[in-house]
């Protein structure tokens, strides 16, 4: 309910109802010179905790911009590229954000606490001081108004006369104070309206414009946001992909046996003959050769000098160590070393066989590896179509088809599988497993380790590759692509798209040299050329075969290592293996191809 309104008339009456509604006017007056103070002191508690949440924000971006992650590993994908420099686009975010917050800082003083202070001052101020001269101008007619009536009527005309005109002064004075009082009264309670509403209101416009500015970056953010999203995902399902198969690598590190088996890093050190080729032939040269396992370094110091010129320690940093075949050498207990600081292989002979095995443990030396060629057959082929058959046929649909534990049989090409009620992620599983036992398919190994995101020279990379296997591998990776292209087409009712199929089918098809951790931390490459051919399977699969660059042809059979699978050790698998590197400023490819031939079954 408002206050009665003041009248200027009623200044001059000055009765008690007049005095009353002054009164109400004075409390609500004091009452918002309060409420004021608390304003303008809560008003700067925002301004200051705004502008330390600012600096706070500012100080956590500056942190951000400058973290920086370690990956394992020479290459990043391009999921772990977007991961490390996901730190950068944050604080670039908050910096924008934090820019704009700290204008709203700046300039809050000025929108929000100095009009106030104004108002509470040159408003309030001047009522309150209108207010004192009123009470002093009332006090001081009411006094001289008392000793007038007790004036005597005895009195000289001449006093009296003054004593009436002394009255009239004070009159007249308590008369203009009282009406400039009550007009202060009056124009403090209308500018009040807009005076204190309009600095508030132009506060909280900032406010929210700042909040509208925040909203429009976070819609800008969002592409980017998801594409984040993903890139952790597909990083998530690469690390649980590995993560068992690490855990079974560390148990079978931890084993005693294999405990045993490792090489201290104390130096192997003895004596070796080196082969040094001159324009007028062979001589081998004494040393005595000290390896550090450590830093794969071996340090020959030569035991003849020569007379013209005295040699001191040679070093070597050993990239592999390979056995020689005696039938590649004439002489005994040879072994082969690639060094970064030669371009060709250095040939080294021990006192004996034992002295050369102690070498070659030293060096983690490896035998030599033999090539053969043979072809997928029939069983193989015909156990694969039965299983690709029945998925498309009851069960393309089913939620994560691929993941079941796996069927063991003896004799997969033969099984029927419409005779019983399989289960259909039986077969799936069944399917997985042969092709991870047995190697009966292929097992390429792409690595890319890009400094350009071409996507199309990937794709024209895997292309050529893909024509470069056998017949019979290019048609039962077409043949298993094809099915797993129709299968990710239905990937909205059996979550199975292609980033999970390169997860599920990345570690199946393709497989190291050795379990290393190292190997493990690769499957996300492995995972990626999954994930390639199948979204790029019509491009893969129509285009016109290319002829592949020489340093991806594959070496061609020789006569004497060629044969049919009968011809091959105990009528098992034989393997032909093949690895190419190629370097160049764009990228670094490593193919790694094999193919198991003979004879196709599964492991019990």
């Amino acid at each position: 309910m408002g206050h009665p309104p003041l009248e200027f008339s009623d200044c001059y009456l000055d009765s008690p109802e007049f005095r009353e509604s002054l009164k109400c006017y004075e409390i609500e007056l004091d009452r918002t010179s309060k409420s004021l103070k608390e304003l303008i002191k809560d008003g700067n508690s925002v301004i200051n905790a705004i502008n330390g949440y600012s600096v706070a924000v500012q100080k956590f971006s500056q942190t951000l911009s400058t973290f920086q992650f370690d990956f394992i590993g020479d290459s990043l994908t391009d999921d772990e590229i977007n991961i490390a420099e996901s730190f950068q686009e944050f604080a670039g975010l908050l910096q924008e954000v934090e820019h704009d917050r700290m204008m709203l800082v700046q300039n809050a003083s000025d929108l929000l606490i100095k009009p106030l202070e104004k108002f509470r001052k040159e408003q309030i101020g001047v009522t309150k001081e209108k207010r004192k001269k009123f009470e002093k101008e009332s006090e001081k007619y009411y006094s001289q108004l008392d000793k007038h009536l007790n004036l005597s009527a005895k009195k000289k005309e001449s006093q009296l006369q003054e004593a009436d005109e002394l009255v009239d002064k004070e009159r007249v004075n308590f008369y203009e104070s009282s009406v400039e009082y009550v007009y202060q009264i009056h124009q403090v309670q209308d500018r009040k309206k807009f005076d204190v509403v309009e600095p508030v209101l132009a506060f909280l416009h900032s406010i929210l414009t700042l909040n509208n500015l925040t909203v429009e970056m976070t819609q800008d953010f969002m592409p980017y946001k998801q594409e984040l999203q993903l890139s952790l995902q597909n990083t998530r399902n690469h690390y649980e992909s590995t993560r068992e198969e690490m855990e079974e690598l560390m148990k079978r590190m931890k084993h005693p046996s294999q405990i045993s088996k490792m090489h201290s890093f104390l130096p192997m050190e003895g004596y070796l003959y080196c082969q040094e080729k001159w324009a007028l032939g062979v001589s081998w040269v004494k040393y005595y050769c000290k390896y550090h396992k450590e830093g794969r370094l071996l340090v020959m110091t030569p035991c003849e000098q020569r007379p013209t010129t005295k040699q001191g320690p040679a070093q070597l940093t050993l990239k592999s160590c390979i056995r020689r075949k005696s039938d590649s050498i004439d002489k005994r207990f040879c072994f082969d070393v690639e060094t970064v600081e030669r371009n060709t292989p250095v040939t080294f002979q021990a006192l004996s066989e034992g002295d050369r095995k102690l070498w070659m443990e030293a060096m983690d030396g490896k035998e030599p590896v033999r090539f053969f060629c043979l072809f997928l057959n029939e069983v193989g082929f015909k156990f694969v179509r039965k299983c690709i058959n029945y998925v498309e046929t009851k069960g393309k649909r089913t939620l994560c088809l691929f993941i079941h534990p796996c069927l063991d049989s003896t004799h997969p090409g033969d099984v029927d599988l419409y005779s019983s009620d399989w289960d259909i992620k039986t077969i799936t599983s069944a399917l997985k497993f042969y092709l991870r036992c047995v190697g009966a398919l292929l097992h390429i190994v792409f690595f890319f380790f890009p400094e350009s995101d071409n996507l199309d020279f990937r794709l024209s990379e895997i292309h050529s590759l893909t024509y470069k296997l056998p017949e019979k591998n290019r048609e039962m990776l077409e043949m298993l692509i094809k099915h797993l292209v129709n299968v990710c087409s239905h990937s909205n009712e059996n979550l199975m798209s292609p980033s999970n199929m390169g997860v599920i089918f990345g570690p199946t098809l393709m497989r190291a040299k050795e379990d290393t951790v190292a190997a493990m931390l690769d499957i996300k490459f492995q995972n990626i050329v999954v994930e390639i051919l199948i979204e790029d399977y019509k491009k893969v699969q129509t285009q016109s075969q290319r002829t592949a660059p020489s340093h991806l042809s594959l070496p061609p059979e020789s006569p004497q290592e060629s044969g049919s699978p009968s011809q091959s050790p105990s009528g098992r698998l034989a393997f032909f293996k093949h690895s190419v590197l190629t370097t160049s400023i764009e990228q670094r490819v490593i193919i790694s191809i094999s193919w198991a031939l003979d004879t196709c079954f599964f492991c019990p």
